[in-house]
């Protein structure tokens, strides 16, 4: 995790969401990513759909079949249907999205034995930190739009 919180930072430093994420495999990270919305004006622009495409290239696959992907934002409902759909059999996660979160908070995309894969979830993983840094960025974001307002 982290690792999936020095993506964050790199995101922060881009002025994007700070929220990062890491694929491992066997041990190894086999791709990182942080959120890239702002910068590529892409609303799929999501630090877990960038790391799932990197290591889909890297193993030659989409079936990310024995890998786990650490994130420091549960995921949304987008980013959970990419996991399911990638096959990542565990998805570890910093802190809860009480606005949009697919793994627990609004909906949880990943037991649903209707769909033809499950994922096991580990959440709260460095949890105070990951929301820290997301309570943090927004606080700055919003009073620099206030001073933005008043000059």
């Amino acid at each position: 995790m982290r690792r999936a919180i020095s993506e964050a930072d790199k995101a922060k430093a881009k002025a994007e969401v700070p929220i990062g994420c890491v694929i491992v495999q066997d041990g190894r990270i086999i791709a990182r990513a942080h959120n890239l919305r702002e910068s590529s004006q892409d609303p799929a622009g999501h630090a877990e759909l960038l790391a799932i495409r990197k290591a889909a290239r890297k193993l030659g696959s989409w079936r990310l079949l024995n890998t786990t992907l650490y994130v420091t934002l549960e995921p949304c409902v987008m980013c959970m249907g990419a996991i399911i759909l990638a096959r990542i059999p565990k998805a570890v996660f910093g802190c809860y999205d009480p606005k949009g979160g697919a793994a627990g908070s609004l909906f949880d995309l990943s037991s649903d034995f209707r769909l033809n894969h499950q994922v096991e979830l580990v959440p709260k993983i460095l949890e105070k930190e990951c929301a820290a840094m997301l309570s943090n960025f927004f606080a700055e974001l919003r009073k620099r739009n206030k001073n933005k307002s008043t000059v």
